[in-house]
């Protein structure tokens, strides 16, 4: 699981890829810009991108699981049987 720092800082890099930056407790407002195009991502934007951030991941990881069973099924074991298998 990530720290909410992480998810801040991967959605600051969402909003401004090439942006250099520093802050402390992962607390938004103690942002310390050391590369930054344009105006700084509000508040309100970065959570915004944290929420898009989270829900790729959640599609990440459930388009994996979907094909994690669908090689299951076509080798006919369960996840299970796969673990055992691979010990």
């Amino acid at each position: 699981m990530k720290t909410a720092g992480e998810y801040i800082c991967d959605a600051i890099w969402k909003l401004k890829p090439n942006s250099e930056f520093s802050f402390v407790d992962d607390d938004y407002s103690t942002i310390k810009w050391d590369v930054l195009e344009g105006k700084a991502p509000t508040k309100a934007e970065v959570d915004a991108a944290i929420e898009q951030v989270k829900e790729e991941e959640a599609q990440t990881a459930a388009q994996a699981a979907a094909k994690r069973q669908a090689l299951l099924d076509k080798l006919g074991i369960t996840e299970e049987e796969a673990k055992l298998l691979l010990g």
